[in-house]
């Protein structure tokens, strides 16, 4: 799965870091799972348009 990069943003907010669009991470969903080391966990976009990451 290939993961496109966000759109531009201010430059100084973004400076040295990869950006990528939640809305690409989640695809059709609201929620998406996030997979560090042996942990999973979910990244969801709320109905207000927030972003909750939990374990």
């Amino acid at each position: 799965m290939g993961l496109q990069k966000a759109p531009p943003v201010a430059a100084s907010v973004l400076q040295n870091f990869p950006s990528y669009d939640a809305r690409e991470l989640i695809k059709d969903g609201d929620q998406a799972h996030i997979i560090l080391d042996d942990q999973v966990y979910v990244l969801r976009i709320t109905r207000a348009g927030k972003l909750i990451l939990t374990k």
